[in-house]
């Protein structure tokens, strides 16, 4: 593939985001960028590719679209999908795996159009090379994974280029019970505002997500970093040099000179995010304390708050609307001046702080539809507030100012005008056909054939690059751990155990109990294991 020829992709997101996620793509350089339903299209290079991976903090992936068609049953999904040309994804000696999600009348269960994709790219190699010749399927860390999307009866078919969920950083070696999500609290950080400028309080931290998403956006610091792995580095066209020369740029990291606040009333969640901390190589930039919401009596001046306090639903309190009304009080008192935004989920405690929100926008925390509150917090009376030149927005007049595009989204095309978009884009399933029928190359071919894709006969990438890969990410966090003012010997007698994965010593120091697990047959090392009965590596 040409380094700069442009293609489609599309980045995944969290509903509510989707612009914040729009706005961090256009920054990268991607074009004809679109928001849509908890997904931004755009187009761009490999370079892009590979940079929207490592640099988007509120993507969850990042889809290669590589066919699109119609399809009104499930007879017609499996001979659509058996026409494509599967050898230029696939190898007899790779594995793949499906992810399929549907939003149709026609196609109402997922796993069911899950298993006839599935058939129909499986028969395809039988009938190519033989009943017993086959690739195998792996329902995790496939070779290749394949994402399925049906919209009515719109069918595009995606490489996945991220592999596990871009929220899954690296950096979190411990968590306390209902951690938010890494991309959902980048994105509510992003909204707020904050890009490094001023103090972020997060007075209810609990495994640190919130103040290490912030001190990442304030130093300019990559997210991706931290992963070991993303899919696309084992796609036959992976360019390797390209690659390192964006994971190895630092022009947009700087030092920031605002200070990052956390706070938890449990010494337990505290010892977790100083361990997440220490791993993400951010300390410097965090002040972290153990102490509740009551016990706040000061706060640096004109900051940002950002926290997600417990709903009463996996985390709670004995007094939940005690808990709320203080929030409300130390808001009042403690945090004058400040922008407070605060993700929650039930009304009735948010009615408990007692201020009127200055916009309120739906998010997804998990399966819980949540909501997030902005309340701009003002010293003495509303109305002098209000002749001094202050005003609080309401979530309608907020709505507003965003436009009336970005509310309603691009204009849906027709069936027909989707498919005719999809076959000048080289997509179309009609032109498959031809392959069956000894026509000419489609289209989709010649595009991929042309820039030698991810379909290309290319051999597979040396295996010493997953040691590079590891020496790589060693050498960054080691410079980062440098700039920290720390002498050497202080740092190894602050070192954390967890920072060791499956450090079993380290859980039970902090857990202060033995770890519990079924019984099953002990290794060598006396380490108890789960049974394995039951279990296939490949799964049909």
């Amino acid at each position: 593939m040409e380094m700069n020829q442009q293609f489609e992709m599309v980045a995944k997101t969290f509903h509510g985001l989707e612009e914040v996620l729009a706005e961090e793509l256009r920054a990268l350089g991607a074009v004809n960028v679109e928001p849509g339903r908890r997904m931004v299209s755009f187009e761009g290079d490999l370079a892009m590719l590979y940079r929207a991976n490592m640099c988007c903090r509120t993507a969850l992936r990042i889809l290669k679209p590589i066919y699109k068609f119609i399809a009104r049953d499930s007879d017609e999904l499996y001979e659509m999908v058996k026409e494509f040309d599967w050898t230029r994804v696939l190898s007899l000696d790779k594995t793949f795996s499906l992810d399929t999600v549907s939003n149709s009348d026609e196609f109402t269960h997922s796993r069911f159009v899950t298993y006839r994709v599935k058939d129909a790219i499986v028969d395809f190699f039988k009938d190519k090379y033989g009943p017993d010749k086959r690739p195998g399927v792996r329902l995790q860390d496939a070779d290749v994974m394949i994402n399925v999307h049906i919209s009515g009866e719109r069918v595009t078919l995606s490489l996945d280029s991220s592999g596990e969920s871009l929220h899954k950083r690296g950096y979190r070696v411990a968590q306390t019970e209902a951690p938010i999500n890494e991309v959902l609290a980048a994105g509510i950080i992003l909204k707020s505002g904050w890009r490094g400028d001023c103090p972020l309080v997060d007075p209810m931290c609990g495994s640190g997500t919130f103040l290490i998403e912030a001190a990442l956006i304030g130093a300019g610091i990559m997210p991706g970093i931290y992963r070991k792995r993303f899919a696309f580095e084992a796609w036959p066209d992976f360019d390797a040099d390209l690659f390192d020369s964006i994971y190895n740029d630092e022009s947009s990291e700087r030092d920031f000179t605002a200070r990052i606040y956390g706070a938890d009333i449990s010494p337990k969640a505290v010892a977790i995010a100083e361990a997440n901390i220490k791993q993400a190589g951010v300390g410097r930039y965090i002040d972290l304390r153990c102490k509740g919401i009551g016990q706040w009596e000061d706060a640096p001046a004109d900051g940002i708050l950002v926290t997600n306090p417990p709903y009463g639903e996996r985390i709670g309190s004995e007094d939940m609307d005690g808990l709320y009304r203080t929030i409300g009080n130390r808001l009042k008192h403690v945090f004058v001046g400040y922008h407070a935004w605060i993700i929650g989920y039930r009304e009735e405690y948010f009615n408990k702080i007692g201020l009127t929100p200055s916009v309120k926008e739906t998010l997804y925390n998990g399966s819980l539809e949540c909501e997030l509150r902005e309340y701009v917090i003002f010293d003495g009376e509303y109305n002098a507030f209000r002749r001094g030149g202050g005003s609080i927005r309401h979530g309608g007049d907020a709505e507003s100012s965003r436009g009336e595009k970005s509310r309603k989204g691009p204009r849906r095309m027709s069936d027909s005008e989707w498919r005719d978009d999809a076959r000048r884009k080289g997509f179309g399933g009609k032109e498959a056909r031809s392959l069956r029928k000894g026509g000419s190359k489609p289209r989709s071919e010649e595009k991929f054939a042309s820039s030698k894709g991810h379909f290309a006969d290319k051999p597979r990438r040396d295996d010493r690059r997953d040691e590079r890969r590891d020496n790589r990410f060693a050498d960054r966090r080691s410079e980062r751990f440098s700039r920290d003012r720390q002498s050497a010997e202080e740092r190894q007698s602050s070192e954390n155990p967890l920072a060791v994965r499956r450090n079993e010593q380290a859980l039970k120091m902090l857990r202060d109990k033995k770890p519990s697990l079924p019984p099953g047959e002990k290794t060598e090392g006396g380490v108890v294991m789960r049974s394995r009965r039951g279990w296939k590596k490949n799964d049909d």
